[in-house]
């Protein structure tokens, strides 16, 4: 597993940094490529004096040649506000970002994974949501940049491997937190946290009854090392906690843990939101021996004291 020379696209953003921290320990040798639109220096700063890693600004939609053994892609804005920003940017950056991955890696011989999301099962009509589920996704809404634009990289994954038997994998990845999240990042947890620890108002979209399940990033960055490096298997796989939790219940936990006098107000739920969310991870048990094991509460210590921290 270790002395290996890995890319990692969007390697400053929250999910990439940590999981640039984990391959360096591991003894590999790490590539951090990123243009900076939502990941963070900050995030990398303390890898910099290490001699086997290297930062390089870069946008993925540009082509760019590198000698590796495997391809992390994981260059996307994830967060709604981010990636609805620029759409047609983030649209580019699914698309182009993976045809040029799959190209450096078809050229190198690399095995790639790609960050897929549970976004491609939209606003699922089964729970929990399976692999095999094809999903329930508006194309023309809000959020179709990233659901959309996503669907077709695993598309283009699945394509490069069938007819330039290029080694590619996907994972799905459900709603993750931790440590480095934005605070102005619009994802639920951070939301909240930020709220609670400022003494704002919360506020819960809709009525607060839609379920998401929610995985600390430790738990997360060790499933997607253990697909990459298994043999003789491709996904889609599901990487979550099925833990299920509504999105009041969360506000209500978060409240609590930080002894916050903040009180909860309701406002609209915005367009194409999933009712439920729920990983079924039989698969990821059953082919990476892989499940979470850091529990809501203690995940959410973790990142509360992260914030108390930067704010």
């Amino acid at each position: 597993m270790s002395n290996k020379r890995i890319l990692v696209t969007g390697g400053a953003g929250f999910i990439g940094s940590h999981l640039c921290e984990t391959l360096l320990e591991q003894g590999n040798e790490v590539i951090c490529l990123d243009n900076f639109f939502s990941g963070r220096k900050e995030n990398i700063n303390h890898l910099r004096n290490n001699l086997r890693f290297e930062i390089i600004r870069h946008d993925v939609t540009e082509p760019i040649l590198l000698e590796v053994d495997q391809i992390y892609n994981f260059a996307c804005p994830a967060s709604p506000g981010f990636y609805q920003y620029n759409p047609v940017k983030t649209v580019k950056t699914s698309i182009l970002g993976a045809l040029n991955m799959l190209g450096l890696a078809k050229r190198v011989k690399a095995r790639i994974l790609q960050a897929s999301t549970s976004e491609v099962y939209g606003d699922p009509k089964v729970h929990p949501q399976k692999e095999d589920y094809w999903g329930h996704v508006n194309c023309i809404g809000v959020r179709s940049c990233y659901d959309e634009g996503k669907r077709v990289a695993e598309t283009l994954m699945y394509d490069y491997r069938k007819q330039n038997n290029v080694d590619s994998k996907i994972i799905r990845i459900f709603n993750t937190y931790g440590d480095r999240m934005l605070p102005n990042d619009g994802r639920v947890v951070s939301n909240f946290i930020v709220q609670a620890l400022q003494g704002d108002d919360i506020t819960v979209y809709g009525d607060g009854a839609q379920t998401r399940s929610f995985c600390f990033v430790d738990d997360l960055v060790d499933g997607i090392i253990k697909m990459m490096n298994k043999d003789d298997f491709t996904g889609p796989v599901n990487l979550g906690n099925p833990g299920e939790f509504t999105i009041l219940e969360l506000a209500e936990k978060i409240i609590k843990l930080i002894n916050s006098n903040s009180k909860i107000i309701n406002k609209p739920l915005p367009q194409d939101d999933p009712m439920q969310r729920k990983p079924d991870i039989s698969l990821a048990k059953e082919k990476l021996s892989w499940e979470p094991k850091i529990n809501l509460e203690d995940g959410l210590k973790r990142t509360i004291n992260y914030f108390k921290s930067v704010l």
